[in-house]
């Protein structure tokens, strides 16, 4: 099976960011950039390792404040994949769809019948649909709500959040198999660096999913789930006062009757 990065290479981001992306202006506010205007400077951010702005506020035109739909540098990208531990023939459900071009990669590692991709934005799903039709991927783009999950193509071996939660839905962990994998982003709550939570699904029935986390990630936050700097502020406060211990020392614990962030071990709750 391709590496993470041999299919990051095997797939042209560029297939899949639109003509108009977002740069931060001189007065504050982000504005777009335009591939026809500045094509050069468009091709050096879309060949960079550096994540893309592809819509702002929800879908503003002129200008905006909030970035809210990006596509992620392929380092980041890559630190995911791999985290994923993927092998042949395995389902996916990626939350999230953005441009389409992670589920490309997915779909280049898994074959495109493997792997469902959701998105609630529907204007951005549909761009992403058709990018990865034209592309090569028919993959299927569902829009809808991430946090409820796809029931209809469920269990999944994996399920990967391109989008920063505080929360897992428990949906997910009912749509994974027993021993597959869900990896989160993690918002800001208890560590500055947004740390990526891999957590497995138990075999014993409970219900249960439960991991550490592998280091930082940085991805916006699920539209559901957005929280405001004061409560980001608050949490990297708290962080400092326990001694700035390392993300990897975290971990979360999700069952039926809600979910535990513990530090070291999961009896030790914060």
């Amino acid at each position: 099976m391709k590496s993470a990065r041999e299919a990051l290479r095997a797939v042209p981001r560029d297939l899949f960011i639109p003509d108009v992306i977002w740069v931060d202006g001189e007065d504050g506010y982000m504005r777009p950039l335009s591939r026809s205007a500045e094509p050069d400077r468009w091709a050096t951010l879309v060949h960079s390792d550096e994540s893309v702005i592809v819509q702002v506020d929800d879908g503003a035109k002129d200008r905006g404040f909030w970035s809210t739909s990006s596509s992620s540098g392929p380092p980041i990208m890559a630190k995911m994949l791999d985290a994923m531990r993927l092998e042949e023939g395995m389902r996916v459900l990626e939350i999230g769809t953005g441009t389409g071009y992670n589920a490309a990669v997915l779909a280049h590692l898994i074959g495109a019948e493997n792997v469902t991709t959701i998105e609630v934005d529907a204007a951005l799903a549909e761009q992403a649909r058709q990018s990865l039709r034209k592309a090569g991927y028919p993959v299927q783009v569902v829009t809808g709500d991430g946090e409820e999950g796809y029931p209809p193509n469920a269990p999944y071996d994996r399920i990967v959040a391109t989008a920063a939660a505080h929360t897992v839905p428990y949906a997910w962990v009912e749509q994974t198999r027993p021993g597959g994998l869900i990896l989160v982003p993690w918002a800001a709550t208890f560590h500055p660096d947004c740390p990526l939570a891999v957590l497995t699904v138990r075999e014993d029935g409970t219900g249960t999913a439960e991991g550490r986390f592998a280091g930082p990630s940085w991805f916006m936050p699920l539209r559901g789930q957005r929280q405001s700097y004061a409560v980001a502020r608050e949490a990297k406060e708290r962080w400092e006062k326990a001694g700035r211990p390392d993300s990897t020392r975290f971990g979360v614990t999700v069952t039926p009757q809600g979910q535990r962030v513990w530090l070291d071990d999961p009896g030790n709750v914060i």
